[in-house]
């Protein structure tokens, strides 16, 4: 059974993962923007592992 922290982790990993579709899909993503919410993703996928 998952935690309520892991839960909160997977589910803020989630939003980044709309906001990177989001960025994406813009006429003219902005790099600098894509490369940020990927750091965090990974960050974050670090700490639900680590867990």
């Amino acid at each position: 059974m998952a935690s309520p922290h892991i839960n909160a982790l997977q589910s803020k990993h989630a939003g980044l993962d709309a906001k990177l579709r989001e960025e994406l899909a813009r006429p003219v993503p902005d790099a600098a923007t894509i490369q940020q919410i990927k750091k965090h993703k990974l960050r974050l996928k670090e700490e639900i592992r680590g867990a």
